[in-house]
């Protein structure tokens, strides 16, 4: 475990160096979440809607926020794949699975706090309609954060399976592109899931996608009581068990057929 902690902690160090890549991410996330609120508050001037703007921008908010946490992916790796460097680091005495686990996690988790956090303090200064609302309640908060985390551990079970297909292809953009096409779409980021039709979003609930950023952020603006907190975070863990278990699968079947060109 000490191994893991350790490429954790480094790989923590290792995003901190990006500023200039987090200002400029800062930016135009703010710009989107501007944006599409405006949208959105055109939306309702014209027809008004069952869940309230306010609840509507907050959820806006939280999604570009934490957008990071998506969309961020292993470069380092990616390259070693192509290069065939990566039988390097099959002689380390540690699970590939495990240590490329903790080194993404870390990527997203910093990556996500460094933009999240400033954002989260300007949309909160924003008008009301426009920013961030406070939680409907404390446990609510709680549960939020805590299917939040649970949905980075989802996340990156969901990155390690793009790249045990990637190790197969050699090239990341076709799984890559189709797996953002699902996130964006389907975790609440392109569209509000509460503004998808009731008959879509039983369907919605249930896919992982969906546990990543719109489960928690509804537990935050109250839509999801916290009575169904147990629900929620059970289905994300059963999720994250499933995905986990598939890419070490994957993981040790690349590693068995594995062939490394060059010299």
């Amino acid at each position: 475990m000490r191994a893991y902690f350790t490429v954790f902690k480094m790989r923590l160090r290792m995003e901190l160096q990006y500023r200039g890549a987090m200002i400029g991410g800062i930016a135009c996330q703010v710009f989107f979440g501007l944006i599409l609120v405006a949208l959105y508050r055109a939306l309702y001037e014209g027809k008004p809607q069952a869940i309230p703007i306010e609840h509507v921008a907050t959820y806006v908010w939280l999604q570009q926020s934490f957008f990071r946490m998506l969309v961020a992916s292993d470069p380092d790796l990616l390259d070693k794949i192509r290069s065939g460097d990566i039988s390097y680091d099959m002689c380390r005495p540690v699970d590939m699975y495990g240590f490329y686990y903790v080194r993404i996690m870390a990527q997203k988790l910093m990556g996500s706090l460094m933009r999240g956090i400033p954002m989260l303090v300007f949309a909160a200064l924003l008008p009301k309609g426009w920013g961030i609302v406070l939680p409907n309640s404390v446990p609510g908060l709680l549960a939020g954060v805590m299917a939040l985390v649970i949905g980075l551990l989802c996340m990156c079970a969901l990155e390690n399976i793009t790249m045990a297909f990637t190790m197969r292809t050699l090239d990341p953009r076709g799984i890559q592109a189709m797996l953002n096409l699902l996130m964006v779409t389907f975790s609440g980021n392109l569209l509000p899931l509460t503004l998808f039709p009731d008959s879509w979003q039983k369907v919605i609930k249930v896919l992982p996608y969906s546990q990543l950023l719109d489960a928690p952020i509804r537990l935050y603006t109250g839509e999801y009581p916290v009575s169904e907190a147990f629900k929620i975070i059970t289905i994300q863990l059963l999720w994250t068990l499933v995905l986990g278990a598939f890419g070490m699968y994957l993981w040790g079947r690349n590693k068995k057929r594995m062939i490394v060109q060059g010299g």
